[in-house]
């Protein structure tokens, strides 16, 4: 497999760039298909190959799935319209010879069909593919990136998900078990929902930062429609705000709450603890 292209979109990223850098520690060849090609080459180095791409540029296209035979494949975030925003650049890369898409799609997935992670996995699907979907629960590291700022300058998270538990997962443990997927054979058409060790609430969640941080973090609990303008006033796009909510309302009913073995399955270790992750990152919220 080290000879063969892997093409990693999402990178700069939580989870694209750990892939990069798992994929380059394996000897792949990879291709980093971004928006911003500045910034990717400024974070992942310049002995990677960065392309520009963009899924609403039809002619960054050919360069970036030429001679590719596998690809991991990220939904940007403000990107909500499967079918005519992310199908036409898959319908492009299958044409160009792509072989296996390993896909970061959304635990339970399967029964919300309204999310654009469903939809993406049925076009990928139709085209008979060969596939890998990565049905990961949230990330620790949207406290890290998404939601760093509140955290480091109110004290504060500020999440509309009551009393439900979410499995969270380390976003390297996802970009490790991709790694495999794209490197080992037995993982086509294979859809792991990839979870932490165990479901913690956020009341927990800001207990631990807490602790990590030496200072009070307090976990508000506001209501969707406040969660929504919080952030429409804080600049953020509508689509991408209104698709933040709709995952949030879903983990308030309990769909992120389920903790499966299938990261150890597949890398043979435990996965992160968010005790780890918090102690790894702390200097993000000083």
């Amino acid at each position: 497999m080290s000879g063969n292209r892997v093409l990693v979109t999402g990178a700069p990223g939580n989870v694209g760039t750990d892939v990069v850098r798992e994929l380059v520690a394996m000897g792949c060849v990879v291709r980093v298909g971004a928006f911003d090609v500045a910034l990717a080459r400024q974070v992942l180095g310049e002995s990677v190959e960065v392309v520009r791409f963009d899924f609403l540029d039809a002619a960054t296209f050919a360069a970036a799935f030429e001679g590719v035979e596998r690809m991991f494949l990220v939904r940007p975030p403000a990107l909500g319209d499967a079918e005519r925003q992310i199908a036409p650049a898959i319908r492009a890369a299958v044409t160009a010879g792509v072989q296996h898409i390993v896909f970061l799609s959304l635990q339970g997935v399967e029964q919300n069909r309204f999310t654009p992670h469903y939809k993406i996995e049925q076009i990928i699907e139709g085209l008979g593919v060969a596939y890998t979907f990565l049905r990961a629960s949230f990330f620790m590291q949207n406290l890290s990136t998404t939601h760093r700022d509140e955290i480091r300058d109110e004290s504060v998270i500020y999440l509309p998900v009551g009393d439900a538990k979410t499995s969270f997962i380390d976003a390297r443990d996802i970009a490790a078990v991709a790694a495999r997927a794209l490197t080992e054979d037995g993982h086509a058409r294979r859809k792991y929902t990839l979870t932490g060790a165990e479901a913690l609430g956020y009341d927990v969640v800001a207990a631990k930062l807490s602790a990590v941080l030496g200072r009070p973090i307090r976990y508000a609990r506001p209501n969707v429609l406040a969660f929504v303008v919080r952030h429409l006033r804080a600049g953020k796009a509508l689509p991408y705000v209104l698709v933040m909510a709709l995952l949030y309302t879903l983990t308030r009913t309990g769909n992120a709450k389920d903790v499966t073995g299938e990261v150890e399955r597949v890398l043979g270790r435990p996965p992160r603890s968010f005790d780890q992750f918090a102690h790894d990152y702390r200097a993000v919220w000083g």
